[in-house]
């Protein structure tokens, strides 16, 4: 479901990204981690469709992002670390809103509309204002937005990030309940999240993929006991300038 293929970003004179390739298939989670710089916003900007690969291919749902990018865009759910919330609208008319611009019909809309506030819990404040909710309340109105048009993909960028750990538990929970039919790709810098949400992980260094596989398989062969240790020496061997442990 989601495919990446040699990707490379270049900005001016920086090489974002340089050749990262990695698949998720269909109900898998993966993890897309790494320190900051490390290429994770760009790799997920290319995926979704926010900027183009300078070279390299990049599909979502069988879509080529470089040919037909609103295709993948309409089988993509994204919710990226500030969700597009309107504080000045209610939380159905932010749903009836993108829905919309999506061309949902009105009949499906309606449907999916009460069928998302029921699954996030959200009933209950359907017309409450955005700017009225909680930041954990604000999250889950992010989740529903990403979710409402049935993707076969779903991106998540630090989806738990600057909310209290009662409000992360929730997320996390969210996230699980997502998994199954459709692909995910998860982003996050707690190592904990990644080891007990993700069936694999992909580590980016340096805008290169520099491990991949299972949490477990990842520590395994950087000599650690478990993914927050593998993924530690990974970023002391960046900070010395070196390579760090041999994850490639």
């Amino acid at each position: 479901m989601i495919e990446a293929v040699g990707l490379t970003k270049v900005y001016g004179e920086t090489l974002a990204v340089r050749g990262v390739g990695f698949s998720a298939a269909q109900g898998e989670t993966v993890g897309l981690l790494g320190a900051n710089g490390s290429g994770k916003t760009t790799t997920m900007r290319i995926l979704t469709g926010a900027t183009p690969a300078t070279s390299g291919t990049a599909r979502v749902a069988g879509c080529d992002l470089a040919t037909n990018s609103l295709g993948a865009r309409r089988r993509t759910g994204y919710l990226p670390e500030s969700a597009p919330l309107y504080a000045d609208m209610t939380v159905s008319g932010l749903l009836r809103f993108f829905g919309s611009i999506r061309r949902m019909g009105k009949e499906r809309l309606a449907a999916r509309v009460d069928e998302t506030l029921d699954a996030f819990g959200l009933t209950a404040y359907r017309n409450t204002l955005i700017g009225k909710l909680s930041k954990g309340y604000r999250q889950r109105a992010g989740f529903a937005l990403a979710v409402l048009h049935e993707p076969d993909v779903l991106v998540l960028d630090e989806p738990t990030a600057s909310i209290d750990p009662v409000q992360a538990a929730e997320a996390r929970a969210l996230i699980r309940s997502l998994r199954g039919s459709r692909a995910v790709l998860l982003s996050t810098h707690d190592l904990a999240e990644a080891e007990d949400l993700c069936d694999r992980v992909v580590i980016l260094r340096e805008g290169t993929v520099a491990a991949e596989g299972t949490p477990q398989e990842v520590a395994a062969a950087a000599g650690a006991a478990n993914l927050q240790e593998a993924f530690l020496a990974l970023a002391q061997g960046d900070a010395r300038g070196g390579k760090g442990a041999d994850f490639a």
